[in-house]
């Protein structure tokens, strides 16, 4: 690993922490890509973070100290995140949970502000926020989620929300500051290329889909994920003469509860576990399926779009605002729709190109990683820089 610029001279790096608990495999993703483009820029990076989080991603192969903290709010884990935060000059915490853990551990700490420059002075370790999704709650826990969503999106310097809909939700819960921030879908890390040897036709025919249309969704099996709906629309295609073929793609504690259906309704469904391969699969697909309750910029979209695989979405969250008329969008909560979009797609090839094509051009306007690093970057400049002379702090 190249070791990164040196800060102009009488300047300290700035130095920053990210905090994560345990997230989605985008948020991350994410503080993967963000960590690496800091670095390359000079900036120091903290990441703490469960210990399997490093595991998984490789912070420290990207630059970072790795500081293991367990998502627990107990004293030893919060004795920890302080310990990492004392010298920070900025820490930005992902999701919310991660956000109120380091607004507690931020508690009355103060720091140099400017990456320790004297003009600068002293004064609290500013926190930066990125909401990556909502929490899907109901009775006395949804009432829990929203006092913790006032008081961390009031805790922090900014708000950044990857799709409209969270930065109105931040702006709502008395954020000072709240900013649409999307987020890039990483590329592919070193190491972790597509398997030239799983051409489309061997994923079919292994999945048994060699002369029938094959649906895939991918995400964690629990009830936000919609994976209840998507199986009362598979039975629209039960009686259907080649019969169409879905392919569900994550684990969850949902599995076992979708098992028994399949089974029971004989659905034409495969639960395919976790899986490494999804770029694989996404080039075996006729067409991806996301059915949730709610997204906000979900990574199988981006993933669907830029591949050129026809999307049929529920219109939630932030997904029109990332899609924008390259995917076939309904409502939530309507199976019939989503059964009738889906075999009408597969009745015509003219307008799944037509999809495909328009997937592509819209994912070539998303942010790059670069255009996402920049973005958080200008934040953290303007929460770190020194007061103007003449100015009141």
């Amino acid at each position: 690993m190249t070791s990164p610029p040196t800060p102009p001279h009488g300047q300290v790096p700035l130095r920053t922490v990210q905090v994560l608990g345990r997230g989605g495999a985008g948020s991350a993703a994410h503080v993967r890509s963000l960590t690496e483009g800091l670095v390359a820029r000079g900036v120091r990076v903290t990441v703490c973070a469960p210990p399997e989080a490093e595991e998984a991603y490789g912070f420290t192969a990207a630059g970072a100290r790795f500081v293991p903290v367990a998502p627990r709010m107990d004293p030893a884990g919060m004795t920890v995140l302080r310990g990492a935060c004392w010298d920070a000059d900025l820490v930005h915490a992902h999701g919310l949970r991660a956000g109120l853990r380091a607004s507690m551990a931020l508690r009355g700490l103060c720091g140099p502000r400017a990456g320790g420059s004297p003009a600068g002075g002293w004064g609290p370790v500013p926190l930066v926020i990125t909401w990556h999704t909502k929490a899907h709650t109901e009775g006395a826990r949804a009432g829990m989620v929203h006092l913790m969503e006032r008081r961390v999106a009031r805790a922090a310097a900014v708000v950044l929300g990857v799709c409209s809909d969270l930065v109105d939700r931040a702006r709502e819960r008395g954020a000072r500051d709240a900013r649409l921030a999307p987020v890039a879908v990483p590329r592919a890390r070193p190491g972790h290329t597509a398997d030239a040897d799983r051409s489309p036709d061997k994923e079919r025919a292994e999945l048994g889909a060699m002369d029938r249309p094959l649906l895939l969704a991918v995400g964690r099996l629990d009830p936000s994920q919609g994976h209840d709906l998507l199986l009362d629309a598979a039975h629209a295609w039960c009686g259907l003469d080649p019969q169409p073929l879905l392919a569900i793609a994550g684990e969850g504690g949902q599995r076992a509860a979708l098992q028994r259906r399949i089974d029971g309704e004989r659905l034409p469904v495969q639960l395919l576990g976790r899986r490494d391969d999804v770029p694989e699969l996404l080039a075996a697909a006729d067409l991806v399926v996301l059915p949730s309750r709610w997204e906000a910029r979900s990574l199988i979209a981006q993933e669907a779009l830029r591949a050129g695989v026809p999307l049929v979405a529920t219109d939630t969250g932030g997904t029109r605002e990332l899609v924008g008329r390259a995917a076939a969008l309904v409502r939530y909560g309507d199976a019939a729709a989503l059964a009738h979009t889906v075999l009408d797609l597969l009745a015509d090839p003219a307008r799944r190109a037509a999809l495909a094509a328009a997937g592509r051009a819209q994912a070539a306007g998303w942010p790059s990683e670069n255009d996402t690093v920049a973005q958080v970057l200008s934040v953290y400049d303007e929460l770190t820089q020194p007061p103007q002379a003449g100015l009141p702090v």
